[in-house]
């Protein structure tokens, strides 16, 4: 059975691309930091590479494991400083049902996204996140007072 560096690294491998992958614990969930001289064409113009990258070693690890936990994939902590910045902007958001009362909604979301958002509330006493129930890729989600 193969470690999720040992998938990724045999990926990449196979692509050309010389990397360095370090394991790192981020609140008991795996990251795979790669470092590389050339992060921009791995990451891809709307991280669509990076997102594709970590979708395809997950789907490997649970074809192992079906108990396998879900790795995230990260190039040069670009994944960790966007979470920062689009989780600070959620928090404007947040902050602004807080004062006036009203729902927000926020632009449509990947699933990643939303699980940041619902995770970040999660134990919010004052607020609440909702995602809108369609069959979509890119979903909504609405920030709310609770009761």
């Amino acid at each position: 059975m193969n470690s999720p560096k040992e998938i990724l690294d045999t990926i990449l491998g196979h692509l050309g691309f010389f990397v360095e992958i370090e394991e790192q614990d981020k609140d008991g969930h795996l990251i795979l930091q790669i470092r590389t001289n050339d992060p921009a064409t791995l990451i891809g113009r709307r991280e669509e590479r990076l997102d594709s990258l970590q979708f395809l070693v997950n789907r490997l690890l649970f074809a192992q494991n079906h108990e396998a936990q879900r790795v995230i994939v990260d190039v040069e902590h670009h994944r960790s400083m966007r979470d920062d910045a689009f989780l600070h902007r959620i928090q404007q958001l947040a902050d602004a049902v807080r004062q006036y009362g009203r729902p927000i909604e926020t632009e449509p979301l990947n699933s990643y996204d939303r699980r940041l958002v619902h995770n970040a509330h999660r134990e919010d006493p004052e607020l609440m996140t909702e995602s809108e129930k369609i069959e979509a890729k890119l979903k909504r989600i609405t920030i709310r007072r609770r009761g």
